[in-house]
């Protein structure tokens, strides 16, 4: 029974983690291009192959879920989901000490945990999976648990059924996401979403942070984390001939009040020269907008088809956003962060259409043209 519970659970969460992740694959595979990046694994070269490699972990993940879950090859399925979730651990601990990915994208948009909320999952789940594959180590030894009658047979053949029809229910959501949008959105940028009323909760309850200064005794060697408040009321600390010094690169900023959390929060547009445009897209009555995540990867055919069908409407405010200031020739340019921009576009390029602030639309480029 309670084995049996265990199994249970533990495939429940296997399967609800690779489902929020399969629902947005190209999601997931940008969080994995962040782990290739330079000041992670310093990997760029397979940023190319993330959404391949995305599509591989997401199907392990599920797959061995659904075979936990319908107790198939058990002592195949629990070592390998045991490798995996070493292997998650061991990113979710290099992300934490490191604290170079601040959210592992485990549960995708649906669920943020922060890096050590992420370990301590995967340690987790790796102790009970050990734990059920010590209480199932006597099934191992037999060669073929459905060999031994017909009627084995076939409730096995309905257990692989079973298996095969979720896994064509996958394929479908998985290819949703990647041709078109996520079938389930759990992004802050959904439709619906008023930017406007998002913006005002977020100014009415910001987060608030606390810088700490690393300080270093000339004389004595020793080192003391002091806080700002600190540092400024206390003069021994920069006082005319004072021994303590701030150690350069390695002051801190500390979240002391946890503000509204939301994406909306990296919402700002700009011009090259820092001219900020955010208040006049979310007050516009209507507003159309472009982004280009990787602009110089984006089609001049297809950037020319949207910014003609984008420039056919005269009444609304209209903008360019990418990375660089040069992206768009007929729409006016604008920047965001690049993340932000991923954040809100699954595509490259990608169309959002808002009124008074609220995303009414959004869709590929390639659709909002046809």
């Amino acid at each position: 029974m309670i084995k049996g519970l265990l199994r249970f659970i533990i495939a429940i969460i296997f399967i609800l983690s690779g489902f929020v992740k399969a629902v947005d694959l190209v999601g997931f595979s940008f969080k994995m291009e962040e782990y290739f990046a330079p000041n992670v694994f310093n990997m760029p070269f397979l940023e190319k192959f993330a959404l391949v490699l995305s599509i591989i972990m997401v199907v392990l993940e599920l797959w061995l879920g659904f075979m936990l879950l319908l107790k198939l090859k058990l002592k195949f399925t629990l070592s390998a989901l045991i490798v995996l979730c070493i292997f998650f651990g061991f990113l979710t601990f290099y992300s934490a000490y490191f604290n170079v990915v601040t959210d592992c994208g485990c549960f995708g948009d649906a669920i943020k945990f922060t890096p050590w909320q992420s370990f301590i999952k995967d340690i987790v789940l790796l102790v009970g999976l050990i734990i059920v594959f010590i209480l199932y180590r006597k099934e191992f030894k037999k060669n073929d648990e459905y060999s031994y009658s017909e009627t084995k047979r076939s409730y096995a053949k309905i257990k692989y059924s079973i298996l095969g029809i979720c896994s064509l229910i996958m394929i479908y959501i998985m290819a949703m996401g990647i041709i078109d949008e996520p079938l389930i959105d759990f992004r802050d940028y959904k439709i619906g979403t008023d930017l406007k009323a998002e913006k005002k909760k977020i100014a009415a309850n910001p987060s608030e942070y606390k810088t700490f200064y690393s300080m270093k005794n000339q004389r004595t060697n020793e080192v003391r984390k002091v806080n700002q408040d600190d540092y400024i009321n206390k003069t021994e600390y920069w006082a005319e001939g004072t021994p303590w010094k701030i150690e350069e690169g390695k002051n801190e900023s500390v979240l002391i009040k946890e503000g509204y959390k939301s994406e909306i929060t990296k919402f700002k547009v700009e011009d090259a020269t820092g001219t900020d445009f955010t208040d006049e897209i979310i007050n516009a009555p209507e507003a159309v907008l472009i982004f280009a995540y990787h602009p110089n990867d984006v089609s001049p055919e297809l950037l020319k088809q949207v910014e003609a069908k984008v420039n056919a409407n005269k009444n609304a405010v209209k903008y360019g956003i990418s990375t660089i200031p040069t992206t768009f020739k007929t729409v006016k340019n604008a920047m965001m962060d690049g993340t932000a921009i991923k954040t809100i576009a699954r595509s490259n390029p990608f169309v959002l259409i808002l009124k008074n602030g609220k995303i009414v639309d959004k869709q590929p480029a390639k659709y909002y043209i046809k």
